[in-house]
């Protein structure tokens, strides 16, 4: 096909997934971090079956996704009539972030406007926002003309899908899903979630991509962890959101974490042990060996020591190494440093929710 009617042929295909969203069906659509499981913000009945189709516990929020207005420079973008209808009051702060990081894999949290649906805030007077930079998402959003809430597109609490081949598979029984293909997700973790809700300091919910201190660096605005800021330690409340239960992102083989150079101490836990074991490596360090355990077959598995390749390769790895059957699967710690935070956070809630007895924590 060539470019021209590639394209033509994409925007077929978005017009109707639209339509789709429209009727209020589902769409599974890529983003820059992983793909979404789509519904039109302001239907319950459509956001409900986002709710059913990934077995997701009713309280648990949403978030909404905005695009970008049609002609941009991003540089200019005037965010306000675009989150407005969404919000209670949009601080200077919040307008910073924004420009600073929009469309990008950053999500802001805000006093809901009256408008906003309990069914997507979980019941609370919150609301999540962002406005994904994947050039598919764009379109979409903005031929939709409204907001698309977008959990990740899979049953709740596994692994998140980073490519339309992953949506396919979680979804085999609903034959009827519409699934955009954008290929593979670049950003590979889900997004920074920042709570300004509370008017006092912005503070860090989810760690993602986009870290606290590079925050700082463009915006100067000092973001705080959970505990830190006086609002959070005089017992306020600080919303749920996306991806905070212990048990998440799991894949049904065990999988642990182990620390440098103690791959055997991780294996001990295991007393039956396992004869199968992939063991994910540094890619700048030397090889395992196979010393002091004959009855355990190794395999490395290389991954990046690069913060950014990790993510962006993360999820594939789990769900690659889930489906090939291994007993055990173990992974390094990432090592200390903000830039390693939205992995570690993704890595010890899989390791938590692992093997093939999730569903009894997932009541936890």
């Amino acid at each position: 096909m060539s470019s021209d009617s590639s394209a033509l042929h994409l925007s077929a295909i978005i017009n109707e997934a639209v339509q789709n969203l429209r009727d209020g069906g589902l769409v599974a659509f890529p983003t820059e971090t992983v793909y979404g499981l789509g519904a039109d913000a302001k239907n319950p009945d459509a956001i409900k079956q986002i709710f059913t189709a990934k077995g997701r516990p009713s309280n648990h929020p949403l978030i909404v996704h905005l695009a970008a207005p049609d002609k941009f420079d991003q540089e200019q973008i005037d965010w306000v009539p675009i989150v407005a209808p969404w919000v209670r009051d949009l601080s200077e702060d919040a307008l910073k972030l924004m420009n600073a990081f929009w469309p990008g894999p950053l999500t802001l949290v805000f006093k809901k406007d009256k408008s906003v649906l309990n069914e997507l805030t979980g019941g609370q007077d919150t609301v999540a926002i962002r406005a994904p930079a994947h050039p598919i998402a764009q379109e979409l959003l903005r031929k939709f003309k409204g907001g698309v809430v977008a959990p990740s597109a899979n049953r709740f609490g596994k692994v998140s899908p980073t490519s339309a081949a992953d949506v396919r598979s979680e979804f085999e029984d609903m034959l009827d899903l519409m699934i955009l293909d954008g290929g593979d997700c670049e950003v590979g973790i889900e997004s920074t979630i920042i709570d300004l809700s509370s008017g006092d300091h912005p503070v860090l919910l989810r760690p993602g991509l986009i870290t606290p201190r590079e925050i700082f660096a463009k915006t100067g605005i000092p973001v705080y962890l959970p505990g830190e800021s006086s609002s959070t330690k005089q017992g306020g409340d600080i919303p749920r959101v996306s991806g905070s239960l212990r048990a998440h992102y799991a894949p049904t083989t065990p999988l642990r974490m182990y620390a440098p150079g103690r791959v055997l101490d991780a294996l001990s836990e295991f007393p039956d042990i396992k004869s199968r074991v992939a063991v994910a490596v540094w890619d700048s360090d030397s090889s395992l060996g196979e010393d002091g355990h004959p009855s355990v077959h190794f395999e490395e598995v290389i991954v990046p020591s690069d913060s950014v390749a990790f993510a962006s390769r993360l999820y594939r790895s789990l769900r690659d190494l889930d489906q090939q059957g291994w007993d055990l699967i173990l992974f390094p710690e990432p090592p200390a440093g903000e830039e390693w935070d939205g992995v570690r956070d993704r890595l010890q809630r899989a390791c938590f929710g692992s093997g093939p007895s999730f569903s009894s924590h997932a009541n936890n």
